[in-house]
């Protein structure tokens, strides 16, 4: 039973790695959709037009941080694969990058 478990986690990975993925599109636009709704609400407070563009561009900064996000986690999987004997193709890395 303990070996069956064992051998459904591999498959699962990657349905969960392609959710992940999939959530970066969707992330984007919540986070500029509560931007606006952040702008709106100051505005209906405060009754000043251009806070709605700073509710805006609150949002904006939030998907591009949510997208570095994701590439830097992404890079670091990709180093961690071309540091793997399996994937090297017979190459040394090396961690200098001296070669005189």
């Amino acid at each position: 039973m303990e070996e069956n478990q064992e051998e459904q986690k591999p498959r699962l990975k990657p349905i969960i790695e392609g959710a992940e993925t999939l959530s970066l599109g969707i992330s984007m636009v919540v986070a500029i959709l509560i931007g606006v709704g952040i702008g709106l609400g100051l505005k209906k407070l405060t009754g000043i037009s251009w806070l709605l563009w700073i509710g805006v561009a609150i949002g904006i900064a939030a998907a591009i941080l949510n997208v570095y996000k994701a590439y830097s986690k992404q890079y670091k999987e990709f180093e961690k694969l071309a540091k793997d004997p399996r994937y090297n193709m017979g190459k040394q890395v090396d961690d200098d990058d001296d070669e005189d």
